[in-house]
């Protein structure tokens, strides 16, 4: 598939977000960029279904090209949630190919983990014990059940993880049962992100024992909402304030 300036947008970034999209920068003159295209649309066509393969002239489109840095061709950019995430500048042979095409696909965890049954996310974390969203996902069906001890064991694992370490916080502060939260957790089970924001960064200020613990859950919800979502932008102002 061609794309340039008119249909970059949808066929590649917003594309991204649903599965990687590997974009072949290159041009007619480029004998390099005549050799690679045909390796890589065979290997790209043993992946299908899992990536996608497009072109770009950059003689077309110099202004994409020059947006994501191409300074020399073929240059092969993969694309995942709208941002590059991999590349490589030049002709490659077959298999150099097909380890970066390999690269971008996700793992048998990662696959488990988006179904999202208890037996697949507990195979995942077999697989790879701290894997963020499988343990995160497992811990809120064991934490649905009342299990607070093993949803934490299964959480301390992971590392990195806003959204898991707030909340393994919530678990925490539920098994301390002061301060009395409930109104909050309540509210963020029922998808009611502003009112459990509201009454957690509230609770802040007075908490003076648990106001970490309490900071974590909301920086865990303000994760999970994403960088772009307005409640997240206007709550994280207020949780400063209510901070410092």
């Amino acid at each position: 598939m061609d794309v340039g300036e008119s249909n970059f947008d949808a066929a590649v970034l917003e594309r991204s977000h649903a599965l990687p999209v590997v974009v072949d920068f290159w041009a007619e003159w480029c004998a390099p960029c005549r050799q690679l295209g045909p390796i890589l649309e065979r290997e790209a066509s043993k992946r299908a279904g899992r990536l996608e393969l497009v072109k770009l002239d950059v003689d077309a489109n110099p202004t994409l090209a020059r947006t994501y840095g191409v300074q020399g061709i073929p240059a092969v950019k993969a694309f995942h949630k709208g941002q590059v995430i991999a590349e490589f500048v030049g002709a490659q042979p077959a298999a150099a190919v097909a380890r970066f095409l390999d690269s971008l696909l996700p793992s048998e965890a990662e696959l488990l983990a988006q179904k999202g049954d208890e037996e697949s996310l507990r195979r995942a974390l077999e697989l790879e014990p701290g894997h963020s969203e499988a343990a995160i996902r497992l811990a809120r069906i064991v934490h649905g059940r009342g299990q607070l001890e093993e949803a934490l064991e299964i959480l301390e694992k992971v590392r990195g993880s806003f959204a898991a370490d707030g909340l393994a916080a919530r678990i925490r502060l539920e098994r301390a049962a002061a301060p009395d939260l409930s109104r909050a957790f309540a509210a963020l089970d029922a998808g009611d992100n502003e009112q459990a924001l509201d009454v957690l960064i509230e609770a802040i200020r007075p908490a003076r024992g648990s106001r970490d613990e309490i900071r974590r859950v909301v920086v865990g919800v303000l994760d999970e909402l994403g960088v772009d979502d307005p409640l997240a932008a206007k709550s994280r102002t207020r949780l400063a304030s209510a901070l410092y």
